[in-house]
């Protein structure tokens, strides 16, 4: 089994409660729609302390990755390759990670799209895949 995720973080329980139901979330102001990632309570553009999760696409584009062959957890045998994504729709810099097993041929720019997968806790991370 892998590393379960903190589901009680005040500034994250959010984002793995959606996950629960299928759905990517970002957290964003409320008084000036500032996505605020990485989740944090005050906004950082006006100041505000209200902030909601809002869903967004499930999709976006491959900006970096890095194959992992050298074993530094139990939890994650190798090798395995390490995404990050810019998430569709959002400000340049909204990027999220994943891990996908082995390595996989990838190339920047290309689709990706969510994948929600649920651990034997039931904690569902969501993770990225290639997509279209």
């Amino acid at each position: 089994m892998g590393l379960l995720p903190v589901e009680d973080d005040h500034d994250t329980s959010g984002f793995f409660a959606a996950a629960r139901r299928g759905v990517l979330v970002l957290k964003f102001c409320v008084r000036c729609a500032q996505v605020l990632h990485l989740p944090r309570q005050a906004c950082f553009a006006c100041g505000s302390w209200e902030s909601e999760w809002r869903a967004v696409e499930g999709r976006g584009t491959l900006y970096a990755w890095t194959v992992v062959k050298h074993q530094v957890h139990p939890a994650f045998p190798v090798p395995y390759t390490v995404v990050v994504v810019d998430v569709a729709g959002q400000p340049r810099g909204t990027r999220l990670t994943g891990r996908l097993p082995g390595e996989p041929e990838l190339a920047a720019g290309q689709p990706m799209r969510i994948r929600f997968d649920r651990l034997p806790d039931g904690a569902v991370l969501p993770n990225w895949e290639p997509g279209e």
